[in-house]
């Protein structure tokens, strides 16, 4: 089979021909229409993920037709069209992932070709008024969104939400999320043309972060904020705190901005803040998310798509950080 091969540090990703993997008891052979993007990916090829191994297949998001099972009760999986849970062994606490936790891409071979063996109860079958691409653009990013929404901010239908970072995929996928469940919602982005396309999918309004006074802003246009969810921490984290209304909660799940400065304490305890961490989710958050999306008919945003043999130039239009919405791989046999 063809798939894209990682074969060390700072190289471009390339289609190679690969053995098609071999199946056990509780594994299914998928057959991928469709693979996406994530921040994730960029990160790996660079060298800034611990335990990375060579050669590897990248990828943690996926969607294609299940093509063979290796036990008689995996049988009624063949023929059906799915998307992939790539959260793997997140073990049997609901609030926090086990020691052994890894996400499909790393150290297991991830999406990003023709065939993945994965453990059925990883399967949920794809939603039927989606396409391959779309449904493809979910996994990753649509379960951290609708776990750092849902379960850690715990944001109710008629609150005021804000979304840092329209532009990337979670973020995008919170958008939807939150506007779908009745919240209020409004982002900030580097981009007035962001913004703009935001608003367009239903947000109330945002400001570009650029500017000198943005959570001001933000404060005149929204009075405040019942549940904050950002991606960047680093100096902006102290604005959040000051926009956020009393007993208010901001739930981040990355830092791209690096260390947060959270501002003046008293702000937090005087609020009564919940300042939260979150990252990816569990099996039932991953069925509940696909339900969501099925219940509410919600599309995903789809920046470009991509064939196989242009993966690095796709990698490479994810790290300009000039994308709306998620790029994904059409993989075609």
């Amino acid at each position: 089979m063809k798939a894209i091969l990682l074969e060390s540090l700072h190289q471009p990703l390339q289609v190679k021909s690969v053995q098609v993997p071999e199946i056990s008891s509780g594994e299914v052979l998928v057959r991928i229409h469709a693979a996406a993007f994530n921040h994730r990916d960029l990160w790996i090829q660079k060298g800034q993920y611990a335990g990375i191994i060579f050669p590897m297949i990248p990828g943690a998001d996926g969607c294609g037709v299940v093509e063979k099972a290796a036990s008689t009760d995996d049988k009624k999986w063949i023929g059906k069209e799915v998307i992939i849970n790539p959260s793997i062994n997140w073990g049997g606490n609901p609030k926090v992932q086990a020691t052994d936790y890894v996400i499909l891409g790393l150290p297991h071979h991830g999406t990003f070709a023709q065939y993945l063996k994965i453990e059925s109860r990883l399967l949920c079958e794809k939603p039927a008024h989606l396409s391959f691409v779309e449904a493809a653009s979910i996994p990753l990013a649509g379960l951290t969104a609708f776990r750092v929404l849902f379960t850690r901010a715990r944001v109710q239908h008629g609150e005021k939400v804000l979304i840092t970072g329209a532009g990337g995929g979670v973020a995008l996928f919170a958008i939807q999320f939150a506007i779908a469940a009745g919240c209020e919602v409004y982002i900030t982005s580097g981009s007035d043309e962001k913004i703009a396309k935001a608003v367009s999918l239903g947000a109330k309004g945002g400001v570009n972060y650029k500017k000198e006074n943005w959570h001001k802003e933000l404060q005149q246009q929204s009075g405040g904020f019942d549940a904050i969810v950002d991606s960047a921490c680093g100096d902006n984290f102290a604005k959040l705190v000051d926009i956020a209304k009393p007993a208010g909660r901001i739930a981040f799940y990355g830092a791209t901005l690096g260390a947060f400065n959270s501002g003046v304490p008293a702000k937090i305890f005087w609020k009564q803040l919940d300042i939260l961490g979150s990252t990816m989710g569990n099996d039932v958050e991953f069925c509940e998310m696909v339900n969501f999306i099925i219940r509410h008919q919600i599309k995903p945003v789809v920046d470009s798509v991509w064939d196989l043999d242009k993966a690095q130039q796709a990698i490479e239009y994810l790290s300009k950080g000039e994308q709306f919405g998620k790029i994904v791989l059409s993989i075609r046999l």
